[in-house]
């Protein structure tokens, strides 16, 4: 395993992320925001927390909301049979929708210190390594918000704050109020950035590495859609993932020749195709570690082994070719009020990807 630094730090983290959406409890009954049907419960998810630990990564991310907390409970309840706190990077999240309430969700100051407590409780932890905000929150000042993590720091509850998934101007005004007031800034960004998305290398990409921040994306495998040839298998997350088929079903005359174009290059090198999509986002100079989810034992061997893949320059741009920048209203993500919808965005300008931030 390779490590890295997360951003401007000194805190080392593996250069393959563990995401732990997948880990908790099935869920049942009406959809609700990080509640899904294909994960697995605590007996079939320690096998892969096993396996993350034997394979080196120490970096492991979940939030608040998956499974409704029982992703936290059974994470908690593993690393402290199995591992010495201190041995693990530990990242949580904050902002969505945990109860139906009006407090119930949000980054409003008493939403973060109370979330923060149950996440603590939930991981069998006196402390977060980096706690992050789910989404933006429309509905309270910035200023409170930055202000409740900055004192979570300062408590000793919270290493490092990271954030996740808005626009660029919404994370640069975050980053220079905290300066302006002397708060402790965002360390992370986890975007979703993949070989089929890369509308964050307009503007964010380029922000987080003027600004020395990790990007830890989401999703680098387009929820199995870089794995595997254009709709060769149905999957039970493909069946019931209302979330991802939404961000995708917009783009897939464009998605599929990036797909067709990844199997080529597999076939040619004798690659999986996900090793070689891993290979395509650790190329990346700003990419720190991609947030890589595991439901079967091969998941986690394909990301560490893509470590070692080496893509020439031309290899990178045949991948890079067929993609499309695509506005980021088509794939942006739900908003603290707990819906996957889709906010107005600065400009709808589509062009060929290139490869930038290849260095």
């Amino acid at each position: 395993m390779d490590y890295i630094n997360l951003g401007n730090t000194g805190l080392k983290v593996s250069r393959i992320c563990l995401g732990c959406m997948t880990y908790g409890s099935p869920a049942t009954g009406k959809p609700q925001p990080g509640r899904q049907p294909w994960a697995l419960n605590e007996t079939d998810s320690q096998p892969f927390f096993r396996q993350a630990l034997d394979l080196g990564i120490n970096f492991w991310d979940t939030a608040n909301v998956y499974s409704g907390g029982d992703s936290e409970i059974v994470v908690g309840r593993f690393l402290k049979a199995n591992a010495r706190r201190e041995s693990v990077v530990l990242a949580t999240k904050v902002c969505s929708p945990m109860r139906e309430e009006p407090n119930g969700r949000g980054l409003s100051r008493k939403a973060i210190l109370y979330e923060l407590d149950q996440s603590l409780h939930r991981l069998q932890t006196d402390y977060i390594d980096l706690y992050q905000t789910h989404r933006w929150d429309y509905e309270t000042p910035l200023e409170e918000t930055l202000e409740a993590l900055h004192d979570a720091v300062k408590a000793g509850k919270v290493r490092y704050i990271g954030a996740s998934s808005m626009y660029a101007w919404q994370f640069a005004k975050a980053l220079y109020l905290s300066r302006l007031n002397g708060w402790s800034r965002f360390f992370s960004m986890q975007n979703h950035y993949n070989l089929l998305y890369r509308e964050e290398e307009r503007e964010m990409i380029g922000l987080c590495q003027s600004e020395g921040i990790a990007v830890i994306p989401w999703s680098p495998l387009a929820r199995g859609r870089l794995t595997r040839a254009w709709q060769s298998e149905t999957t039970k997350r493909a069946e019931t993932d209302f979330f991802g088929n939404k961000m995708y079903s917009t783009t897939e005359e464009a998605d599929r020749k990036v797909v067709d174009a990844l199997g080529a290059l597999s076939e040619k090198r004798g690659i999986p195709r996900a090793q070689l999509a891993l290979a395509w986002l650790l190329s990346k100079s700003a990419v720190t570690a991609p947030i890589v989810g595991a439901s079967k034992p091969h998941h986690l061997d394909d990301a560490v082994a893509a470590l070692t893949v080496k893509l020439t320059p031309e290899e990178i741009a045949a991948l890079g070719a067929p993609s499309l920048f695509i506005p980021a209203e088509f794939r942006n993500s739900f908003t603290s009020r707990g819906l996957f919808c889709c906010v107005p965005t600065a400009g709808s300008d589509m062009g060929v990807g290139g490869d930038l931030f290849s260095q």
